[in-house]
């Protein structure tokens, strides 16, 4: 999982054409209110990305996964 600093996002919506699985919702719609809050929260927390990786290797398999928040999410960066 990614998020992205809202005080830092200037709502261009190129994220929003780059990501795989279409993940990332603009803030004026209604149900990204709880995921601007989380990504204001761990945007502060966990490093910022500096170099692209490539994707894991089961990252196909994780994109059809349901409710991945809900069962899976963890509050620790992963590497």
């Amino acid at each position: 999982m990614l998020v992205i600093d809202p005080d830092i996002c200037i709502d261009c919506g190129v994220c929003e054409l780059e990501c795989p699985i279409e993940a990332i919702l603009p803030d004026t719609r209604d149900e990204a209110g709880a995921w601007l809050e989380l990504n204001n929260e761990y945007s502060k927390k966990w490093p910022n990305i500096t170099r692209k990786k490539e994707p894991p290797l089961d990252a196909d398999d994780w994109a059809k996964v349901q409710r991945k928040y809900l069962e899976h999410f963890s509050k620790e960066p992963r590497a």
